[in-house]
């Protein structure tokens, strides 16, 4: 299967990952992110490796208006997707509830929610009319096992798991396949984004082999690439090191 992606939070780690391993496997892309020079500097480095359409569109997928705005104003673009990649997503901060900063609470669940449930609704139309077509959610681990710090995180995450399985039930008939992706550890930007501190951050993968983003990416592409009538419903990885989401071997 191959056809038009489009990839959410495409500007680093695993959306970043995912759009050169489909771009590598003949996918037209189109690439959100917030960070413009970002976009454009995957963009150069996709065409000038293949040959494959890349568009772009920056604009921040939990501003609901700037996610109406842009489908309307690119209707022609997205007249041929065929697969909805929800990557964007974040974490901010990892106090216990009664001390977090309820501006991280926003920004947490207007992206990693309501910006996944944005794109998902106004991409639909399009997906079911050139169906077959493909959603696929990027969960994690957090969304199936909580811990300490992390409560709204792992709501945000439980959330994306829930309308992942709802979706598949409305979509019963369309044939359009829904995946949910969940990740434990992966080395990317995801803990600076998180502590606002990249020592601390770093901290996080010492003394094991985290995941990387590329795992990720194939797990995606490996999803997409079944026969169609096989919908991969939830992927559980885990590196090795890594035995539950705070269990983790280290050297």
């Amino acid at each position: 299967m191959t056809g038009t992606a489009l990839i959410t939070g495409a500007t680093s780690g695993i959306g970043r990952a995912t759009a050169l391993l489909m771009a590598e496997n003949q996918w037209n892309l189109i690439l959100t992110g917030r960070r413009k020079e970002k976009l454009v500097e995957l963009k150069g480095k996709i065409e000038q490796k293949f040959s494959v359409e890349v568009s772009l569109l920056n604009f921040d997928v939990s501003q609901k208006l700037q996610c109406e705005e842009v489908v309307e104003k690119n209707l022609q673009l997205f007249s041929n997707l065929t697969v909805l990649i929800n990557n964007a997503g974040l974490a901010r901060g990892s106090d216990p509830l009664f001390k977090g900063e309820l501006n991280d609470y926003d920004e947490m669940i207007d992206t990693n929610i309501k910006g996944l449930l944005y794109m998902t609704r106004l991409c639909l139309p399009f997906l079911i009319k050139n169906q077959p077509a493909h959603i696929v959610n990027l969960g994690s681990v957090a969304g199936r096992w909580s811990y300490a710090g992390g409560s709204v995180y792992c709501a945000t995450k439980f959330a994306v798991r829930a309308i992942t399985e709802s979706l598949r039930m409305d979509l019963l008939g369309k044939n359009i396949r829904v995946t949910n992706i969940s990740p434990g550890m992966v080395e990317t930007e995801f803990s600076e984004v998180r502590f606002k501190d990249k020592e601390k951050a770093k901290k996080v993968y010492e003394g094991f082999q985290s995941l990387t983003a590329e795992d990720i990416a194939e797990s995606i592409l490996w999803s997409l690439s079944r026969p169609q009538h096989v919908n991969i419903q939830e992927l559980v990885i885990y590196p090795t090191a890594q035995a539950s989401v705070t269990q983790v071997h280290r050297d």
